[in-house]
């Protein structure tokens, strides 16, 4: 059955059966990897519930604005000899009952709320503009405002060694602050930078380069109202969630967006009615996929033959098809810092024949 015939936004909320709470702990946390031999933090079925913690690494880049004492247990109680081989502090993994490699998971984000009022933007050595800026990192921390839904940046400081060992903790008080963007409000956007299923692969597998699993996506639209599918690659699919922003921009250009933490509300659902080859993500108005590469050339040719697969099972023909995606669809870039980068290509739904769900 094509993905159209159901799409999760024709559909309505499937009454889940139960509610999970799933808290940041060094036993429900992992550092920097996926891993298909990793034990499940928690164990669901098809249509629960789960209210999950997601904590950024970049936390320590102002301890007292962005930590609190459980977030401090997970950083004392997990050697920086484990956080590797990415950067990323994950929650999960998740077990999802019955769910088998070759079917969908199907994750609605219902909510995300800051878990604090503040958030840290770094300009990292992995960023794209890193040698042309004087080869320095700078961290800028902003306050967020949820009365006006906007971030307005508090003080910035420049650090001296590169961000290598994930989580560093700088100790703010005793670093030489500067005033920054006065006057500058941004639209707060909270989202996942890092969710996915574990690769089926051995050993660990690095959270920094997104893929076919979803990983790093790093695109600010998947978060509250959105849905994403993820093809499951092991037995209960293992999915984790991590990397918690609160705004970023298509390109992440500096190195990271405003990272904060963030409780995520979301639901999953085992899918056997459709199957697709990479993340997917999925709006009230458009779907959008994605697609990776050592090159935005490779990345955009990755997104475009995926969503050309896409339009053909909504009922196109091959031509009619590659027409619609050149006059209706529209691709960008993603992220440029992942290493793997990163584009997407929105389709509208309302540009779909009208059989295959389209609005």
């Amino acid at each position: 059955m094509p993905l159209f015939c159901d799409a999760g936004f024709d559909r309505p909320l499937a009454v889940p059966s139960a509610l999970h709470h799933l808290k940041a702990t060094p036993r429900t946390t992992h550092w920097g990897y996926f891993d298909a031999a990793l034990a499940p933090a928690l164990t669901v079925d098809s249509g629960d519930l789960i209210q999950a913690e997601a904590l950024t690494h970049h936390a320590g880049d102002d301890p007292d604005l962005l930590m609190d004492e459980d977030m401090h247990r997970i950083w004392r109680d997990t050697p920086e000899a484990d956080r590797f081989p990415g950067v990323h502090l994950m929650t999960g993994p998740i077990h999802v009952r019955g769910a088998r490699p070759g079917d969908m998971l199907e994750v609605r984000y219902l909510a995300m709320t800051p878990r604090f009022r503040y958030g840290s933007n770094l300009a990292a050595h992995w960023g794209q503009l890193y040698a042309e800026l004087g080869e320095r990192e700078r961290v800028t921390i902003y306050g967020l405002d949820p009365a006006t839904n906007t971030a307005e940046a508090v003080y910035a400081y420049d650090v001296a060694e590169k961000y290598l060992v994930p989580g560093r903790i700088t100790h703010c008080p005793e670093c030489d602050r500067q005033p920054a963007l006065r006057g500058v409000r941004v639209p707060i956007r909270p989202h996942l930078g890092t969710a996915g299923v574990a690769p089926d692969a051995m050993g660990r597998v690095s959270t920094i380069p997104p893929g076919l699993h979803g990983g790093n996506i790093d695109n600010w639209r998947i978060g509250a109202g959105a849905t994403m599918y993820y093809k499951v690659q092991v037995d209960g699919g293992l999915f984790s969630i991590g990397d918690p922003h609160v705004s970023q921009g298509d390109g992440e250009i500096s190195g990271t967006a405003i990272e904060a933490s963030l409780d995520v509300l979301f639901q999953v659902i085992l899918r056997r009615d459709f199957t697709f080859r990479s993340p997917l993500l999925e709006t009230p108005d458009h779907f959008i996929v994605h697609g990776f590469g050592d090159t935005l050339d490779a990345a955009a040719r990755e997104a475009s033959l995926d969503t050309l697969s896409l339009l053909k099972e909504a009922g196109l023909s091959t031509d009619d098809a590659y027409s619609l995606l050149s006059v209706s669809g529209d691709l960008a870039v993603t992220q440029v810092v992942d290493g793997t980068v990163g584009t997407h290509m929105k389709i509208r739904r309302d540009s779909l024949p009208p059989r295959s769900g389209g609005r």
